[in-house]
């Protein structure tokens, strides 16, 4: 689900058939006479694409007032530090291409960053895109396909916690949105566009989010965490069935190959399993 944001922020044309590979997310500032810093990043990671390129996301929710841009310099160079190399006593590393996730819009919130790098060799100046994730719609969200924004929706929404709480008409209008988000992730799962785990990490983590930022707001939390609840429940009850129902399939197909009766495809026919699984079944047999 990373590739539609790295596309949407950075303009890219990932497919979604790349290899990524994540990196750690804890990186370590030497330090003389003093003990070692940590920096922890949100995450960090390379896409294997036409080209190699590494990426650096950060998620932030406080007021800009420049020390997050400080923070993800300092990142960015312990990324780019960790993963240098030193050849004939020449350092080569590597920027990441970075961006912030802004989960709350203020005034003061740019819409970008920006590093200048003076050294005795020259000026090096570029941009860091930031995406405010209050500016998306839940048409955009699906439509583009960003649908690790859906568990930060719930900051567009923040600022009426209060009426939400005390308004039961209101309230209900939310819950009636958050019901067709859910609808809409059965029928993305339904097509086979996401799995069943992609569903229940993105209700599971909506519903974290939904529990950390309402916390005073008891209606809220029942009415919207509870739905995510419910969901979560439902979605592993489902799995469940389907892995009853799956378990089934397999003691039928089994039976029915060591009665010998019948040929393959008409196993995988009454069985209701694919050709290729019959296969697997009667090699299993065989072992």
């Amino acid at each position: 689900m990373i590739i539609p944001v790295i596309n949407e922020i950075f303009k890219e044309d990932y497919t979604g058939n790349e290899i990524i590979e994540f990196h750690p997310n804890e990186h370590f500032i030497d330090q003389q006479d003093a003990a070692d810093q940590e920096r922890i990043t949100d995450t960090n990671f390379i896409i294997y694409g036409k080209k190699k390129k590494k990426y650096h996301l950060e998620c932030e929710s406080s007021l800009p007032d420049g020390r997050m841009t400080i923070r993800l310099f300092e990142y960015d160079a312990q990324i780019a530090l960790d993963e240098g190399e030193v050849i004939n006593e020449t350092l080569t590393v590597t920027f990441p291409n970075t961006a912030v996730l802004y989960l709350r819009n203020y005034k003061k919130t740019p819409d970008k960053m920006r590093y200048v790098i003076k050294t005795p060799g020259g000026t090096v100046e570029y941009d860091v895109p930031i995406m405010k994730v209050q500016e998306y719609t839940l048409e955009d969200i699906f439509s583009k396909g960003l649908l690790l924004l859906i568990p930060f929706y719930i900051f567009s929404h923040e600022k009426n916690f209060k009426v939400y709480n005390s308004n039961e008409q209101r309230l209900a209008e939310l819950k009636a949105e958050y019901r067709s988000i859910l609808e809409r992730l059965d029928k993305l799962e339904q097509e086979g566009i996401i799995g069943a785990f992609d569903k229940r990490t993105i209700i599971e983590l909506s519903g974290d989010v939904i529990r950390e930022i309402a916390q005073k707001y008891e209606n809220v939390q029942k009415g919207i965490g509870g739905m995510m609840s419910g969901a979560l429940l439902e979605t592993e009850a489902r799995t469940i069935l389907n892995r009853g129902k799956d378990e089934a399939k397999k003691e039928t197909t089994l039976r029915m190959l060591q009665d010998g009766e019948l040929p393959i495809d008409k196993v995988a026919k009454y069985s209701g399993l694919d050709i290729a699984e019959v296969k697997l079944l009667v090699g299993l047999q065989k072992v």
